[in-house]
């Protein structure tokens, strides 16, 4: 699975719920559905590799489908919600709870929370020199938060 089709549920989801969100806070939700359904599942739900960015980690193919936005809350609804809700099968549930939990989130309070002090971000970003390099998975599932 691509991580663009986990975020076209996500943004539909928000704005169907009446709960639109921003670029920003979409890969900070991205980067807890991979870290929650890794704990879980020990497999990531999607294949996209997190890169360690100025404000934590992104999906870069997800990233430029809504950095057109700027800040801006995404409004985007998809036809093909419904088949992306099938193709998620058992794990909208997952997707769902971490949605709820952190889609009112302050998008800063995210970012903090990503950007933490030997945490899977703060290793590979290193002040900088990392910028661009990939998080592992291993790491995102070990050593997020």
């Amino acid at each position: 699975m691509k991580a663009l089709e986990v975020a076209k549920y996500v943004v539909t989801k928000c704005k169907k719920e009446e709960c639109p969100i921003s670029n920003l806070q979409l890969q900070k939700i991205l980067y807890y559905i991979q870290h929650d359904f890794l704990k879980k599942n020990n497999k990531p739900l999607f294949d996209d590799d997190f890169e360690a960015w100025k404000f934590g980690p992104v999906v870069p193919s997800v990233y430029y489908e809504y950095s057109y936005l700027g800040a801006l809350k995404i409004y985007e609804e998809y036809d093909n919600y419904d088949k992306i809700i099938q193709n998620l099968g058992d794990n909208i549930s997952l997707i769902d709870s971490t949605v709820c939990k952190k889609r009112n989130m302050d998008p800063w309070t995210l970012v903090s929370e990503t950007h933490a002090k030997g945490k899977a971000w703060d290793i590979i970003f290193k002040d900088g020199a990392g910028f661009g390099d990939v998080i592992p998975k291993q790491q995102i599932k070990d050593n997020a938060f």
